[in-house]
């Protein structure tokens, strides 16, 4: 079916003549076909958002409306490969077309030549159900890839074979209730804003160990949770979700570069090949999929990124695997959905964005979770959304923050003038928090005891006097303290530079296990204790300050991670000396 274009705006398109077209449907718009979607439909006349450069066109082009909404390919391909916001693959374009993206280009988003080895696992006369596997494809050599049957399918499985199949190729044959045959091969499609089934939801109850202690230790995430990682220009969101992508143990990780500076994604392309997994040694690309929609790219197409991401993700969420979706940032995709909804001529909302704009993140944070998958083998698999934010001038005041906290758990906010001191990751640890404390507690407990929690609250408890008592010293200086104030000062400052600072460029630094976490603060705590322990006692508060012990305890974090408890327990052995001999000088005094 096709019709006319009335009127051109931008990324915008009013067509007439497309009477018998559904909203979402994807279009091809004028002689070179471009892509688009519909988004609304008054009587025969569609606005339709057009995903590329649209200079060029004009009225009475012809709108060719394909019949199906806007819709991935799901299969083996994805991993090791960087695609724009609607996943065309882009190193297939280049080859294609050169360094500049060529308008109407139509490259499919998985490989129709390159052949994969199936190896089947159900056999001919099995009775299958959506979700079921049929059988497996070694995608990378990280990633096992399954194929399943598809949503909304069942019966009896008529015929399979393995072998090596494009993803085109039928491998099985299924015949459901109705006596009907569907072929099925290597591939699925499924449409991007609609969330793919799943049989039920779990409350998220293990913690996604990312190797960033101020994250773990202060203010963790759970796997199949939500976050969000607010700051300003130059505070490192970028830096920490390229953390989070190298380093937390997660199966698969999708990174939506949506709206950020080009610059940004080539450090992510020449870094991420380099970058050996910590788990098996292989590149980390080989569990990677990357999803390029730059500042330079079409705005329209930034808007549709991140549902493809979150579309690749839970369909290997399906196979049981844990998934990490970074999105950054959510506010360049507002903007995006901002100037859609202006060339619409929609009523604004507050500061121009579109009234909808909560419903539509919370739409994308609402995918995340952890779930039971389809199928009758109890495969369970999560999707973790983390979504960085770049407030205009570093206010959270503004609507994108504000509607973003009100549905993420976790909010880690990011702190200009700890960037600028350079403290790393710039997390400001009196303005962030977890809501997934109560329900992680319990994993916490049962992995190192009820110390990693006390300790936790106690650093916390730390934290918070020292901002209190930083008010007094701003009046009066530091000399007007007690002795125990002082040391509050002091321990304060421990926690801050040699517990929660961390040097991504260090290798002995860049990641922490959760045991060397426990070690290294309960060490500092230990600290705080004996010299309070020896204040009482009439100890030289400037002689425990200045014990060797304290600038080992400093060094510590750098100790090497396969032999950091004979480091530790020696450091602790010659503080708990030192300060008894300090202890024993007073005495003498």
């Amino acid at each position: 079916m096709s019709g006319k274009i009335t009127k051109v705006s931008g990324p915008l398109v009013v067509a007439e003549g497309l009477a018998d077209a559904n909203v979402s449907d994807v279009v091809r718009v004028g002689a070179s076909r471009l892509i688009g979607e519909i988004l609304n439909m008054t009587g025969d006349q569609a606005s339709i958002q057009v995903y590329e450069e649209t200079s060029g066109l004009g009225p009475g082009a012809e709108v060719v409306t394909t019949g199906m909404p806007m819709s991935v390919e799901l299969g083996p391909g994805m991993l090791d490969n960087i695609y724009d916001g609607i996943q065309r693959p882009l190193p297939e374009m280049r080859a294609l077309t050169g360094d500049s993206i060529t308008r109407g280009t139509d490259v499919p988003a998985l490989n129709r030549e390159k052949k994969w080895d199936f190896v089947p696992v159900a056999k001919a006369g099995d009775r299958l159900i959506a979700g079921d596997v049929l059988g497996t494809v070694q995608e990378t050599s990280a990633i096992l890839h399954k194929i399943m049957v598809p949503p909304g399918l069942s019966g009896e499985l008529k015929s399979i074979q393995g072998g090596s199949f494009t993803v085109t190729d039928t491998v099985a044959v299924l015949v459901d209730g109705k006596g009907k045959e569907h072929e099925l091969s290597l591939m699925q499609r499924w449409p991007v804003r609609i969330a793919r089934p799943y049989q039920r939801k779990y409350v998220p109850a293990r913690p996604m160990n990312s190797g960033q202690r101020i994250i773990d230790t202060l203010f963790p995430i759970a796997k199949g949770g939500t976050a969000a990682v607010p700051g300003p220009f130059g505070s490192g969101k970028t830096v920490v979700q390229h953390q989070l992508a190298k380093w937390s143990d997660v199966d698969i990780v999708i990174y939506i570069g949506c709206g950020e500076r080009g610059n940004e994604m080539t450090d992510v392309l020449m870094e991420f090949p380099e970058l050996k997994d910590p788990r098996n040694g292989e590149p980390l690309m080989k569990r990677t999929v990357l999803i390029a929609n730059t500042s330079d790219m079409p705005v329209a197409a930034r808007e549709a990124s991140i549902y493809t991401g979150i579309t690749i993700a839970e369909y290997f969420r399906d196979m049981g695997y844990d998934v990490a979706v970074l999105a950054d940032s959510t506010s360049r995709w507002a903007e995006a959905l901002r100037e859609m909804s202006g060339r619409l001529e929609e009523m604004p909302g507050e500061e121009g964005y579109p009234a909808y704009l909560a419903s539509r993140l919370a739409q994308f944070y609402e995918r995340a979770g952890v779930i039971e998958c389809l199928g009758s083998d109890e495969r369970r698999g999560s999707v973790t959304a983390i979504g960085a934010v770049s407030p205009p001038g570093g206010d959270i005041s503004e609507p994108v923050s504000q509607a973003t906290m009100r549905i993420v758990k976790v909010f880690w906010a990011l702190d200009s003038s700890l960037a600028y001191a350079r403290h790393f990751p710039a997390i400001n640890w009196l303005t962030s928090y977890s809501l997934y404390m109560d329900t992680l507690a319990p994993w916490y407990t049962e992995q190192f005891g009820e110390a990693y929690m006390k300790n936790r609250t106690r650093a916390m408890h730390i934290l918070q006097e020292e901002s209190e008592l930083q008010e007094i010293v701003r009046l009066v200086g530091q000399d007007a303290l007690s002795p125990d104030d002082r040391l509050t000062m002091e321990t304060a400052k421990m926690i801050r530079e040699d517990f929660l600072q961390q040097n991504a460029f260090v290798d002995e630094d860049a990641y922490s296990s959760y045991e060397k976490q426990f070690r290294l603060l309960d060490m500092v705590l230990k600290y705080d204790v004996l010299c309070r322990d020896a204040l009482s006692k009439g100890a030289d508060m400037n002689g425990l300050f200045a014990i060797d012990a304290r600038e080992k305890i400093g060094r510590a974090k750098m100790a090497d991670p396969n032999s950091f408890n004979e480091a530790y327990d020696a450091i602790e052995a010659q503080m708990k000396a030192e300060i008894d001999e300090v202890i024993a000088g007073g005495e003498e005094a």
